[in-house]
């Protein structure tokens, strides 16, 4: 089928991951003393990612326990109103009554200084494409004896970060075969990127996706759509965003080897994205979507997926996930609904 064709395409994008070198020049130094010279990779949920020339992958450091920071590479950063900066970062000088402080020099005449509070995101840009993409690649198996039922899931996001932009690549495939039964597979891959606007917090945001379902006799569902967002909250310990806007769906239906033919559907969105993160040890991610089909009044159609991460050691992760889709009111004979879950492990590149 044309979506699995297109999902193997996708994994080969996603599967490629960004293993270029640095000069490790930056200097990390913690409010115990504890004195880190290395590569700053960026400072996502809590924590500033490091690579130092003498460990084993990333180190990861609690940002509020920082006391001081030095950087000569080009970071952009995103504070909490939703500002964003592009410039070498450092300490800037405070008096003991102050808390520190990060200074931003996007030119010799332009400096910025923030409270280390505001900050809730870094990245590093580079002039070299690879470095500058961040994801996770994640794989799960169920068994279960009783009907001889496997299931088996990958997962994988991309995303490219820029100042004030940001694009996405995600799949989510699932098979699942049991004895008796016809083998049941949902090929899920969606591209989104959004852009800040110039009001703090708002951004506006598109989508493709591009959907396979065999429980729900779906041969390929093909949805684009748009609209403008805001971060109702956007700290280093959670983001929650609310979107609103307009969609448009053509699914083609196939039940039982018959054609079923095609629809097309415009309708309403409206989406929320949830991310909640703790200091090396969780993370859970939540995406909702509801379509409320105009073309077609009554009619309604539900998306959703979760992961929540738990962290093992280095960038390796145990995850469970869930996903849903829901259709109100589905061709004669189809389903409508398909969900399911999954456990597995997952393995993150660049500042994830």
């Amino acid at each position: 089928m044309r979506c699995s064709r297109a999902v193997v395409l996708a994994s080969l994008l996603l599967f490629a991951a960004p293993l270029f070198a640095n000069e490790k020049t930056d200097i990390v130094v913690m409010k115990n003393g504890d004195h880190l010279t290395g590569e700053v990779i960026g400072l996502d949920a809590g924590v500033l990612y490091i690579k130092l020339d003498y460990v084993d992958g990333t180190l990861a450091v609690q940002w509020s326990k920082v006391s001081r920071l030095e950087s000569n590479r080009l970071l952009f950063v995103k504070t909490q109103n939703g500002s964003v900066y592009t410039g070498q970062v450092s300490t800037a000088a405070a008096t003991k009554d102050q808390t520190m402080r990060i200074q931003i020099t996007e030119s010799t005449s332009n400096k910025v200084t923030l409270d280390k509070s505001q900050i809730v995101t870094m990245d590093r840009t580079s002039e070299k494409f690879w470095q500058r993409f961040n994801g996770d690649v994640s794989f799960g198996v169920t068994f279960s004896k009783g009907n001889q039922s496997t299931q088996y899931n990958l997962g994988s996001t991309l995303e490219y970060p820029r100042e004030r932009w940001g694009a996405q690549v995600a799949l989510n495939s699932t098979l699942t075969s049991s004895t008796g039964a016809d083998a049941s597979t949902r090929n899920d891959l969606t591209f989104s990127g959004n852009r800040l606007l110039r009001w703090n917090n708002y951004f506006y945001t598109g989508f493709a996706s591009f959907l396979e379902s065999t429980e729900q006799g779906i041969n390929l569902q093909t949805s684009v759509g748009g609209g403008i967002g805001r971060y109702i909250k956007n700290t280093n310990r959670s983001k929650i965003a609310l979107i609103g806007g307009l969609a448009w769906q053509r699914t083609h239906y196939q039940g039982a080897n018959v054609d079923l033919g095609t629809q097309n559907v415009a309708a309403g969105m409206l989406g929320a994205e949830v991310r909640v993160f703790k200091f090396k040890k969780t993370r859970l991610n939540m995406t909702a979507s509801l379509f409320p089909a105009i073309s077609e009044p009554g009619r309604v159609f539900f998306r959703t997926n979760q992961s929540y991460y738990i962290k093992l050691f280095g960038d390796v992760n145990w995850n469970v996930s869930f996903y849903g889709n829901w259709d109100s009111r589905p061709p004669l004979g189809l389903s409508g609904s398909d969900y399911g879950s999954s456990a597995g492990l997952s393995w993150s590149f660049g500042n994830k």
